[in-house]
């Protein structure tokens, strides 16, 4: 182990992850090149603060990354690091935010089951894309071997097509009528009926809806485009109910108006008292397109209302038409003997 009590580590002033708005132009000029004795911390510091991406989980999994392996010299890091680091982190709990305390500060709950392969995977993608920005900057040393080639991604299952039955829904779209947060009803309606994700939805502001023509336009998705929503007359209607709202937010905290309402509890809740099971609000999105395509919509028209840019995304969804395509045939057929 190489002595770092002579090293100095990069001081960047105002550094704020996960704030886009308030990014900072970093002056690479003062970042050393071709030299692998800088610090992990500082390296993540001045990554973020350069990132204009829109993941906005990035700078919490790289502050984690930061207390892993933060002391580190770019040139003393090796695949074990990361491979040990994420090896402790699959043992640990995912949590979940739930709001806000009267200091501000996010509160989070501890969910019963451990991170998923997909999240670890997250983690090793961030961490590696701090390690190739460091190889573009010229920053790493020559023939410095990047740390997460050697390792491998965890496997992960994204076939889950999880729908409402014909009951289901009608039992939860009634337990969200009567929930105690009046706009659960609207937030599940819109899931239902547009197939959006619940970023997109919880994000949603009053001026991204266009009531005229029955559309709404959501930010930047995580594919990086810039989506229109359809909006059915049902939907239009609820949303009027609230149209005079004085937040900028439709689905605004109550403490703070400028962050999205905290609903997973009443979510849970109207799933209790609906008696439905095994089910995520993703799930909504699922089911909105398990309908299309068993109402005779192509795959990509689905993949259009999902926002999907590939179409073997879309793929999951397949064997609905096929199953549908073989009731309809015997159904009609099924007598000719």
């Amino acid at each position: 182990m190489k002595d770092d009590s002579t090293l100095a580590p990069l001081v960047l002033d105002d550094v704020i992850f996960g704030t886009p708005q308030t990014k900072i132009q970093v002056n690479f000029a003062i970042l050393p090149k071709r030299d692998g004795k800088i610090l992990i911390s500082s390296l993540i510091d001045a990554y973020m603060l350069s990132y204009a991406g829109k993941d906005q989980s990035r700078g919490q999994r790289m502050r984690w990354w930061q207390t892993r392996i933060g002391h580190l010299r770019l040139d003393e890091v090796e695949d074990d690091n990361i491979f040990f680091a994420i090896e402790e982190l699959a043992q640990q709990k995912g949590r979940y935010f739930t709001g806000l305390d009267a200091d501000g500060n996010k509160i989070f709950k501890a969910k019963n089951k451990p991170l998923s392969p997909a999240t670890l995977n997250r983690y090793v993608a961030n961490i590696g894309s701090l390690f190739t920005w460091t190889i573009k900057q010229r920053i790493a040393p020559k023939g410095w071997v990047h740390p997460c080639r050697g390792i491998e991604r965890k496997p992960e299952n994204n076939e889950r097509v999880r729908f409402l039955s014909q009951d289901e829904l009608a039992r939860l779209m009634q337990a969200t009528k009567e929930s105690p947060w009046e706009r659960l009803y609207l937030l599940v309606l819109l899931g239902i009926t547009t197939g959006a994700r619940k970023g997109e939805l919880i994000r949603l502001k009053w001026s991204d809806v266009d009531f005229d023509n029955g559309v709404a336009y959501t930010g930047i998705t995580k594919n990086g485009d810039r989506k229109t929503i359809p909006l059915l007359p049902n939907v239009v209607s609820e949303l009027t109910r609230f149209k005079d709202s004085l937040n900028q937010l439709i689905f605004a905290s109550k403490q703070i108006q400028t962050q999205p309402f905290s609903f997973e509890s009443r979510w849970h809740q109207a799933l209790q008292k609906a008696k439905v099971k095994n089910f995520h609000f993703h799930d909504l999105r699922h089911s909105c397109a398990s309908y299309l395509v068993q109402n005779h919509a192509t795959l990509v028209e689905v993949g259009d209302v999902l926002g999907h840019r590939d179409l073997r995304t879309t793929r999951r969804y397949a064997h609905l038409a096929v199953e549908h395509k073989m009731n309809l045939v015997n159904r009609v057929l099924g007598h000719i003997q």
